[in-house]
């Protein structure tokens, strides 16, 4: 009996390979050293790619014309120093940089270089005031949304606007949004569209006194 186990737990176990192909044309790794390693490609290249395809170019064009109506209101001026928090990939930033924008910062908990470096929405990594105007796109995904505000205003210099997008909503959420902002007033909340989307656009101004 204990010849019979030993037969079965060192008997090579069957592989299913297609009986038409010859056996010279398999090769199986001699180990995990010899499994063929992925072609390295170049971040440069990745990105050369990345921003060459349609999506991300319509999504640059769509963030263009958003922009576009801030700078015509007067909150967004050549010389603005800008911050976009939750900024993914960075369509945002690209977008403000071909605006001509001079001063532009991207932060996300994964960074997207050079476009977007990694930083916590929720503990940014700068001096208070260092911003002309701070934008998200993602503020509905914010773990802890006063806490993320209070970034935000904190970052933004007095007299500084602060933007964030939101799914298209009514009054009272308006209102719930307005709210968190502790040191600011609300300018303007409009239904606007973005890639394709209905939103809610919300600007606050971060009071002089505050």
């Amino acid at each position: 009996m204990g010849t019979i186990a030993l037969f079965f737990v060192l008997q090579a176990p069957e592989i299913c390979v297609p009986s038409n192909i010859p056996k010279s044309h398999l090769r199986f790794p001699k180990s995990t050293c010899d499994i063929s390693s992925r072609q390295h490609v170049p971040l440069a290249k990745k990105n050369a790619r990345l921003w060459s395809s349609k999506s991300w170019i319509n999504r640059v064009s769509s963030f263009t014309q958003f922009f576009t109506q801030i700078r015509d209101m007067g909150h967004l001026k050549t010389h603005s120093k800008v911050l976009c928090v939750s900024a993914g990939a960075g369509h945002e930033v690209m977008a403000l940089s071909k605006m001509g924008i001079d001063d532009v910062t991207g932060v996300e908990l994964v960074e997207s270089l050079p476009l977007v470096s990694r930083a916590d929405p929720h503990n940014l990594p700068f001096f208070g005031g260092a911003f002309d105007l701070v934008f998200s796109g993602h503020f509905a995904e914010a773990l802890y949304p006063a806490r993320y505000v209070e970034e935000m205003e904190r970052t933004v210099r007095k007299g500084g606007v602060s933007v964030v997008v939101v799914e298209e909503c009514a009054s009272e959420e308006v209102d719930e949004i307005v709210g968190l902002f502790r040191s600011s007033r609300l300018v303007n909340a409009a239904n606007v569209t973005l890639y394709g989307r209905k939103v809610t656009r919300i600007i606050m101004r971060r009071s002089r006194s505050a």
